[in-house]
């Protein structure tokens, strides 16, 4: 890193399909190039290894943390060029009795060892359309712990997609420490074209943080199943509202300087995290 405030990030956007061998070679292209640019830390959206609607599909091909393809070519990656790499989320098979997945983000060290996993506390059980529908929860076993993550350049706070829509999980992680907030997603294309910008120029700007936010985008291949499509449009937002990085539409890989001096800025600029005040909640009507 050129010092002690500066880091270069890189987002992957991505058009993944449901084949979590097929979609090494894309991703490794990808976090090449990224690294090719200079970028200390690289972060990668959402279901990176498997984009399904199709949970019979997913159990067929969806492995564990050990025997993922996906996630042991990010381990590999990031020791082969020493940076710090963000698997926005993995699928992964669990133990639990209802064989439901972990939609899983891992902090991944450049020495490859995992230093952080946050599992996706809030599931996108949703009706977007008559066309469109979601019920994650059928699939995703819920998470149920915040996480932040210290490494040598900033304190992240790890969340994935739909915990967007929760402003008071990036409070607390702001509180916590957190400089950088992470939200990788695969967001439908209706609702990021209304809400996604909005959300995460709100959470960086509640916070002071800067938000960084790789997402899928396009047209996903699907072997089973119908295709899926997202919204694309990865983010990065700085600690006082701005959009810094707008992917668009295209799978790429997208660079950016970040200056973490910005957050303590933003933060004596307008110090709300220190005006919290404890409240009753509202009187239940009639």
């Amino acid at each position: 890193m050129a010092g002690a405030e500066a880091l270069r990030a890189a987002l992957l956007q991505l058009t993944v399909g449901d084949d979590p061998q097929e979609n090494v070679v894309p991703v490794r292209a990808a976090l090449r190039e990224a690294v090719a640019g200079g970028a200390d830390f690289v972060l990668t959206p959402e279901v990176t290894n498997c984009l399904s609607i199709s949970r019979r599909h997913q159990a067929r091909v969806l492995g564990t943390e050990d025997t993922d393809p996906v996630l042991a070519l990010l381990r590999d990656e990031a020791a082969r060029a020493g940076v710090w790499l963000l698997a926005g989320s993995l699928l992964f098979q669990t133990d639990d009795p209802d064989g439901r997945f972990a939609n899983r983000s891992l902090l991944i060290g450049p020495d490859g060892t995992i230093a952080a996993r946050y599992d996706k506390i809030h599931l996108f059980d949703v009706q977007v359309s008559a066309e469109e529908t979601y019920r994650e929860s059928a699939s995703i076993r819920p998470g149920a712990q915040a996480v932040i993550a210290a490494t040598p350049f900033a304190t992240l706070g790890l969340t994935v997609c739909y915990d967007l829509r929760f402003p008071h999980l990036y409070r607390a992680l702001a509180h916590a420490g957190a400089q950088i907030l992470t939200v990788p997603a695969a967001f439908s294309p209706v609702t990021g074209a209304a809400h996604w910008e909005s959300l995460l120029r709100a959470r960086a700007i509640e916070t002071g943080c800067w938000v960084l936010a790789p997402a899928q985008t396009g047209t996903h291949p699907a072997s089973a199943g119908r295709q899926r499509r997202t919204h694309g449009h990865s983010l990065a937002v700085a600690p006082w509202g701005e959009v810094v990085l707008d992917g668009g539409t295209e799978p790429g890989v997208f660079h950016l300087d970040i200056d973490l001096q910005a957050v303590g800025d933003a933060r004596a600029r307008v110090p709300s995290l220190d005006h919290d005040r404890p409240f009753q909640p509202p009187a239940r009507g009639g």
